[in-house]
């Protein structure tokens, strides 16, 4: 479903499986397992799994120490369905906008649509205040109620890029 402020899908619709997941019909509090599925491409379940082994999330509560275990996976990937993805944490300065005021430089965070403005392309799992989406290339996929709300504050933000793999040919 799209509408006239920003390109957006429902994760519901976006999500591998989630129709189907006796996981996904038992949880609350799993916006960020539900943006690890839709930037990845995952189904729930998978994303469900690696969420709690590698950010310790419980059944049924929300993702802890995010920005920490983002830190962790920058270093050294993140894995799901053998397919590997390089995890870059945006800084401060690319989650906040610089404006001049009364000759000084003033610096406050982006709006959702402020970062999707400035992040047109990519895959980005974008946390507001105690709650997480992605961004894939413009497009906002969220939960159902949350399509006409642009102007919450994006607190952190990581981008989130498949590592392409080749295979190596034998000739002997």
């Amino acid at each position: 479903m799209q509408n006239t402020i920003l390109s957006y899908n429902y994760a519901s619709n976006a999500i591998k499986g989630y129709a189907n997941s006796a996981v996904a019909k038992s949880e609350k509090n799993d916006c960020f397992v539900r943006a690890v599925a839709s930037a990845t491409g995952s189904n729930y379940d998978t994303a469900h799994q690696f969420v709690k082994e590698k950010l310790g999330r419980e059944n049924g509560k929300g993702a802890q120490l995010v920005p920490l275990h983002m830190m962790t996976l920058e270093d050294n990937g993140m894995e799901l369905n053998n397919q590997k993805y390089k995890v870059k944490v945006l800084g401060t300065d690319e989650i906040t906008n610089h404006y001049k005021l009364h000759g000084e430089v003033v610096k406050r965070q982006k709006t959702v649509k402020s970062f999707i403005h400035t992040y047109p392309k990519g895959t980005f799992i974008v946390g507001v205040a105690e709650h997480a989406f992605t961004v894939k290339d413009g497009q906002l996929i969220d939960n159902a109620g949350e399509e006409f709300r642009p102007t919450r504050k994006v607190n952190m933000a990581f981008k989130i890029t498949p590592e392409l793999t080749t295979n190596q040919l034998s000739l002997f």
